[in-house]
């Protein structure tokens, strides 16, 4: 079961990771990593629950006490890790889009070249939306949209809260199956030592 929700969290990390529309928006050479230093604490958590959840299996097959008990150990380690990361997410949360937010307007008043005005327009492409930002360029580049598209400033806001939601959810079932694995561990290491006092 270990192995399964350590896979999960591995499959959800390399999804945000490698999804080809926040990488797209993540490039360039002042883009923010912010959002990517979660995603890296995810993959790390995935694969670390895979390989204690190696030795859960063993343990359990072999009927060691110390074995069980390294696994509820480790558990109780990694389900501290989620719990930092998820506080560290949400209080950050805000900062990320915030960054991200700059970041676009950045580009977009980046006159020096067109650097600046390429990113924006993946912008554009991937959020679909147009402008947010006060300035003249924004206005030139957004002057061929309709009316109702969506400013990018509220866009971005929006793409980057959906994704952090997943990761939530995400985050709570694992939650949920580490607490499972910790309860069946110490009465699996409680029964074994019972059995043995008995005989």
């Amino acid at each position: 079961m270990q192995q399964l929700s350590g896979l999960l969290v591995l499959a959800v990390g390399l999804w945000l990771r490698f999804d080809p529309e926040t990488v797209e928006l993540l490039t360039g050479d002042r883009a923010p990593g912010t959002f990517f230093i979660a995603v890296y604490i995810l993959l790390g958590a995935g694969a670390l629950m895979m390989v204690v959840g190696f030795f859960g299996c063993f343990g359990a097959v072999r009927e060691s006490q110390c074995l069980l008990a390294s696994f509820f150990a480790c558990l109780l380690i990694i389900f501290g890790a989620e719990i930092a990361a998820g506080v560290f997410g949400f209080l950050n949360k805000e900062q990320i889009v915030e960054e991200v937010q700059k970041f676009y307007s950045t580009s977009i008043t980046d006159v020096s070249g067109s650097n600046g005005t390429a990113i924006a327009l993946i912008y554009h492409k991937v959020l679909n939306c147009c402008g947010g930002s006060a300035s003249e360029e924004s206005t030139a580049l957004c002057a061929d949209t309709a009316e109702d598209t969506p400013d990018c400033l509220n866009a971005i806001t929006n793409f980057f809260n959906e994704k952090l939601h997943i990761v939530g959810y995400v985050g709570i079932g694992v939650a949920g199956v580490m607490i499972i694995g910790m309860i069946f561990s110490m009465v699996l290491c409680c029964a074994i030592r019972n059995n043995r006092e008995v005989i």
